[in-house]
């Protein structure tokens, strides 16, 4: 080989030794920041566990104000639970402690109670408020601009499949865009940060950064129709519930039940049946939803009372008399539905607002069983009934 050639040779095994060092130490210098990201926002992460109707639901959370001493999470995370016991990780030899019996094995020492302040289905968002921050916990930095497709993100979960908690995910950022879909936890309406990654049941609540270690979205949920594709709420929707004024979250309805002293049993359909006592002493049955219906931050619950079940259907008279009452009376209107055999019912129907007191919700009931009482007694066939006149001022005076 000619001299020349061989120092052509020689200078391209310098030139490709020195390419891949600069690799090595740019993998090297990104696998230390990948490390860093991770402590940094392990401080923040918490294991948030809810008890809802019997069962105890586990998921992640966020710390995003250490001085108002509030947690962000996933609505579904919490679902109708208005309490839960937060961890934060336990370090041994700057280490975190990953098994999960070690924290509920010692739950007085670790476990920090939480009250769920606010929720939002729309944005599957629920926002917690914490009695205590322990030490060397930091609330995380929120991204001030949205996560970019291809930009690289990292998050942090308590994944139920997994033996282990805080455990790290690498991805990237695929897109960033509004999205209405459904889930179990309802109907939503919020920007998703649409990313590759895996997540699984109980990374959801969980951080979502960039590699500054900035929240920039919480794991949501796993798009069910395709692979790695990973729905996220947006840090936008995050930073609008924690800049709106957020009404209170509406408690069980078993809760406000019992605090009202109201005696109930649970019909089928998550469907509630509460014997409401009348003047005469006499009972009748007033039904209200477990399920909350809601709009924006508009939360209502469904009550409601059977006045008739008809084989035929109302009479015009009879239907001009249920809507002058329905437009009358002080809560709800008056309806007519069909059952599965073909029989009319007549139903009074009212809502209320699910974040109202046990003794509104008990006073609406009675209301709704004094209406339905009356509009029972007149639509019997062997009744004379009353004039129009009569038993509107009637309903007026209740």
């Amino acid at each position: 080989m000619k001299r020349s050639a061989m120092k052509k040779s020689a200078k391209t095994i310098i030139q490709s030794c020195l390419a891949v060092t600069v690799i090595v130490a740019a993998a090297a210098q990104s696998a230390i920041a990948d490390v860093q990201t991770y402590r940094s926002t392990l401080k923040c992460t918490s294991w948030v566990l809810a008890k809802s109707d019997g069962e105890t639901s586990s998921g992640t959370g966020v710390l995003v104000d250490a001085e108002k001493k509030l947690m962000i999470t996933n609505f579904h995370v919490v679902g109708d639970a208005r309490s839960t016991v937060v961890f934060f990780p336990a370090m041994k030899n700057g280490k975190p402690i990953v098994e999960r019996n070690h924290y509920l094995k010692n739950v007085k020492k670790l476990g920090v109670r939480g009250r769920v302040l606010a929720i939002d289905r729309k944005r599957d968002l629920a926002l917690i408020e914490l009695d205590r921050i322990p030490d060397g916990v930091t609330a995380i930095a929120l991204a001030e601009k949205e996560g970019e497709s291809g930009e690289a993100i990292m998050s942090i979960g308590n994944a139920g499949a997994s033996e282990a908690l805080w455990v790290h995910t690498s991805g990237t950022v695929r897109t960033v865009y509004q999205k209405q879909f459904r889930t179990g936890a309802g109907e939503h309406d919020f920007r998703v940060l649409e990313t590759q990654s895996p997540i699984n049941p109980g990374d959801s609540g969980g951080p979502v950064v960039n590699e500054k270690g900035e929240l920039i979205g919480i794991s949501q949920s796993l798009s069910p129709k395709a692979r790695l594709i990973t729905y996220c709420v947006n840090n936008s929707e995050i930073r609008t519930l924690l800049e709106s004024n957020w009404k209170p979250a509406p408690l069980p309805i078993t809760t406000v039940l019992k605090s009202a002293e109201m005696e109930f049993t649970e019909e089928k359909n998550d469907i509630f049946k509460v014997e409401v006592t009348l003047k005469d002493d006499s009972k009748l049955p007033v039904f209200i939803t477990k399920e909350v219906e809601y709009y924006e931050q508009a939360d209502v619950r469904k009550i409601w009372a059977l006045a008739a079940t008809l084989k035929e259907a109302p009479s015009t008279e009879t239907m001009m008399d249920l809507m002058q009452q329905s437009a009358r009376t002080k809560i709800g209107s008056w309806s007519i539905e069909k059952d599965a055999n073909g029989d009319f019912l007549v139903i009074y129907l009212s809502k209320i607002d699910a974040t109202a007191t046990a003794q509104a919700t008990k006073s609406t009931m009675e209301y709704v069983a004094k209406l339905t009482n009356l509009m029972k007694k007149d639509l019997q066939p062997t009744s004379i009934k009353s004039a129009p006149a009569d038993v509107l001022n009637d309903w007026l005076s209740k």
